[in-house]
């Protein structure tokens, strides 16, 4: 990531007013494995290629002014892969925590982790933590990280921490709505997406920020993930902006049709 301290004007550079931007994007960052091998390359090449696209599409996150990028890099599902992969998958975290610390520091960026702790190398543990607090007063774009992360198991967790506060009398039943589990969630504290990113042309949501992207706009892009370029996130912020968003409410123009 380039030291860029100044933010860029979104109207001048993709055309869209700053009001229309969404505040969080949400990724899968699909394709890494098909890049390669569409190749003839070893899928971990298309693993090194997406951390080169990750540094594109966080430097441009905190360039338009967006306030939080929310990456999904690593499910719980993704366990199942081969040994050989999900070593260097976590071998690539760890390098990529050390390698991008300080521009993540001096780009007033803060890093994030969402998902679980439990079962990750002790070493991408202590590289997160030491992320997480050299970069805790920055206040431009909130960097989130879903690593070991998955939605239902999240959304478990949480209700199973809901009710040791209701069986503990910390919480009464009548008092459980929406913001109760919202902040019970791994992404307590963070607005929810407004835009939901896939590439590699898949259309499922893969177990990803279940509860949280309740009304965010959905952009599949075909391009995979070690080719999406800035200009890609630019296109699909500016499809967002040019979408009507509801909320499941109707327009005045459909209500008096």
């Amino acid at each position: 990531m380039a030291n860029h301290p100044d933010p860029l004007d979104p109207k001048d550079e993709i055309g869209v007013d700053r009001s229309q931007l969404p505040r969080h994007i949400a990724i899968i960052m699909d394709g890494n494995g098909r890049w390669a091998q569409s190749r003839g390359l070893p899928r971990i090449r298309g693993h090194e290629e997406g951390a080169k696209t990750v540094r594109t599409i966080v430097t441009r996150c905190a360039r338009l002014g967006i306030d939080v990028l929310t990456l999904y890099s690593f499910s719980h599902e993704n366990w199942n892969r081969p040994k050989v992969e999900v070593d260097f998958l976590m071998e690539l975290y760890g390098q990529y925590l050390i390698s991008e610390r300080s521009e993540i520091v001096e780009n007033n960026i803060q890093f994030v982790h969402l998902g679980s702790r439990t079962g990750l190398p002790d070493n991408v543990l202590k590289q997160m933590d030491i992320t997480k607090e050299a970069s805790k007063s920055n206040t431009g774009l909130k960097l989130c990280l879903a690593l070991n992360y998955g939605s239902r198991r999240e959304i478990v967790e949480a209700v199973a921490s809901i009710a040791t506060n209701v069986k503990d009398g910390d919480l009464a039943v009548s008092d459980i709505n929406e913001d109760t589990i919202s902040n019970a969630l791994y992404s307590r504290g963070l607005p929810d997406p407004d835009l939901l990113i896939r590439t590699a042309g898949e259309r499922r949501i893969s177990n990803f920020l279940l509860w949280q992207i309740s009304y965010a706009e959905i952009f599949v892009s075909d391009v995979h993930w070690p080719e999406f370029t800035a200009e890609h996130l630019d296109g699909a912020i500016r499809d967002f902006a040019g979408r009507e968003r509801r909320y499941g409410a109707l327009q005045p123009a459909d209500q008096s049709t």
